[in-house]
């Protein structure tokens, strides 16, 4: 399929014919993901999952965390911090 570029108010726009959208497997006011890459344009569906939950973020935690143990980078206070 080919289509043009147009104008719409202040920006540019190409319409999705409802045929298209279906093979791609998505719909009307659907969140998607838009990536410019060389010479081309890459729509997505944008998955609201894509990010990890806290279950698989603290997957690897055991538990043995010691806060005082981070290093901040700095050895003496600078202003009027409390130590």
């Amino acid at each position: 399929m080919y289509t043009s570029i147009q104008k719409w108010g202040n920006s540019q726009g190409v319409r999705l014919p409802k045929l298209i959208l279906e093979q791609a497997g998505m719909k009307e006011d659907e969140s998607i993901e838009i990536i410019a890459d060389k010479e081309q344009i890459i729509i997505k569906k944008f998955k609201k999952n894509s990010y990890a939950s806290l279950e698989e973020l603290f997957k690897n935690y055991n538990g043995d965390y010691d806060c005082s143990s981070f290093d901040w980078g700095i050895e003496e206070p600078v202003g009027e911090e409390i130590w």
